[in-house]
């Protein structure tokens, strides 16, 4: 995105020091939220079923809508689309920060999600249209993959301190001036761009998938508190069910689809996929309750807890620098099978965790080893999941990955909040004493791990068995910045 004469933009490095902060704004609401969880709670009276609405309202609205917003980006014109979701996005988290009751909050966290899936999008196409030489394009995605990787260890203090000194609640506030200061920042900077052609928008397929996935949900959340077999829950899933199938048909039908199928069903690329659904599932969940842990049972204050997963934030940007490296020499089947083992072993050393653990000695370990493991991981899968893909079908490819983290971050959270309610209960019916309502928290964390542990193997699994790409597709090809926590 050049001037008229064609020469590259003079303001395009002020222009991605606001796109960076935009992006580090969407980073940074993820791991805040996070440690802000357990006050919130506390403070709007939200069953321990509901609670996991803090992170799926706002994962399943941005992993189900990124597609979209990525077509709504391109055709509304990509500064639009920016300008659009950062005033959204501070909207929903005024809201949020003065919501009165649980439902308002979900609905705030699920609008965030929506606004951040068009603005995530615009952002980086925004990048790829103002850098047009390759080695400063190359530049500028490291600036913005710093940020996306770096942000949420800044995120977790920010989100400590606001918790700690000022509220929860300003977890959320704190949103809005960072995004109406960017707003006003990137208007007389950044440049409008758009694609050509008519604007087409797969509107029913972005109803069926968001719709399949919420209801796939909420069965989860009503199976914790009324069982698997109560009425309300099997028509959930099986609703869910039929939507996702629906979402299929349409999209084979479609002359515009959201997805692709020819995208999603190549060997490489949908093993890929597949691994990051599986991940997220075990990741994200790992989060809440080792949030929880922290906080209830270890008594760690919110800023403590922000601290106690900087390990993880750091191991994570060590071993994806790593993997960059070693792609090109030993390939991304090696890397992310290795890696997605690692992770699924720090995992299951969680389950040993007790009411008066050592963090040094046991839930560090435990952390060093996720996280050195999905960094190890996340490189060669984002690498993946572009190999062989048209340049017509690159946006899509590349959107995936996050999108296939979010949901399966979405749909894992949910379920195993589940899996942690129904083992407390089942503790609580076997024993008795003053001890046994602390011990049954560990018995639903540990389970919980235990099928996080499960899910991440599984992960590992799928690469080693679907994913075929060398190490000459590996080295060329140019990987996307995940979105974790």
């Amino acid at each position: 995105m050049g001037v008229a004469d064609g020469t590259p933009d003079p303001r395009r490095w002020l222009a991605l020091c606001i796109i960076a902060v935009a992006q580090l704004m969407v980073v940074l609401d993820a791991s805040i939220v996070n440690i802000a969880i357990p006050h919130a709670q506390s403070s709007l009276h939200i069953s321990t079923a509901n609670r996991q609405w803090m992170v799926t309202a706002y994962t399943l609205a941005f992993g189900g809508l990124l597609l979209l917003g990525g077509r709504i980006a391109d055709y509304l014109g990509r500064k639009r689309a920016f300008m659009l979701g950062l005033f959204g996005f501070a909207l929903a988290s005024a809201l949020g920060g003065v919501a009165p009751n649980a439902g308002l909050l979900f609905a705030a966290r699920a609008l965030q999600g929506a606004f951040a899936a068009v603005l995530a999008p615009a952002a980086l196409s925004l990048i790829t249209v103002t850098f047009t030489e390759s080695k400063e394009r190359a530049r500028a995605f490291g600036v913005y993959g710093a940020i996306s990787g770096g942000g949420a260890a800044i995120g977790l203090i920010v989100g400590g301190i606001l918790t700690e000194y000022a509220s929860w609640r300003w977890c959320l506030l704190v949103n809005v001036p960072i995004a109406l200061i960017t707003a006003a920042a990137a208007a007389p900077i950044v440049r409008e761009s758009r694609a050509t052609g008519e604007a087409r928008y797969d509107l029913p397929g972005a109803l069926t998938v968001t719709g399949g996935l919420v209801a796939l949900v909420y069965g989860f959340t009503l199976a914790a508190e009324d069982g698997w077999s109560d009425p309300r829950t099997l028509g959930l899933l099986i609703g869910s069910v039929a939507l996702l199938v629906l979402f299929v048909v349409i999209e084979s039908r479609s002359t515009a689809p959201l997805l692709p199928l020819r995208v999603a069903l190549e060997r490489n690329r949908g093993g890929s996929f597949l691994a990051c659904l599986l991940t997220g599932a075990g990741l994200f969940s790992m989060f809440l309750f080792l949030t929880y842990y922290f906080q209830q049972t270890l008594g760690y204050s919110a800023l403590k807890t922000g601290f106690a997963f900087l390990p993880f934030s750091g191991g994570i940007i060590v071993s994806a620098g790593m993997a960059s490296q070693l792609l090109p020499r030993v390939g991304p089947r090696v890397l992310a099978t290795g890696g997605g083992l690692l992770a699924a072993i720090g995992m299951a050393l969680l389950v040993g965790i007790g009411l008066d653990t050592s963090f040094v000695a046991h839930v560090l370990p435990s952390e060093l080893l996720i996280s050195f493991g999905m960094g190890l991981s996340f490189v060669p899968l984002s690498s993946v999941a572009l190999v062989g893909v048209g340049m017509h079908d690159a946006g899509v490819a590349s959107a995936l990955v996050n999108t296939t983290q979010q949901v399966g971050g979405a749909l894992g959270t949910a379920l195993l909040n589940t899996v942690y309610a129904t083992a407390v209960t089942g503790y609580l019916a076997d024993h008795h004493g003053p001890r046994a309502v602390d011990q049954s928290q560990i018995e639903g964390y540990t389970t919980a791990f235990i099928w996080a542990a499960v899910f991440i193997a599984l992960s590992a699994i799928v690469v080693a068995v679907l994913v075929t790409a060398g190490r000459d597709s590996a080295a060329t090809t140019d990987g996307v910045p995940a979105h974790v926590g």
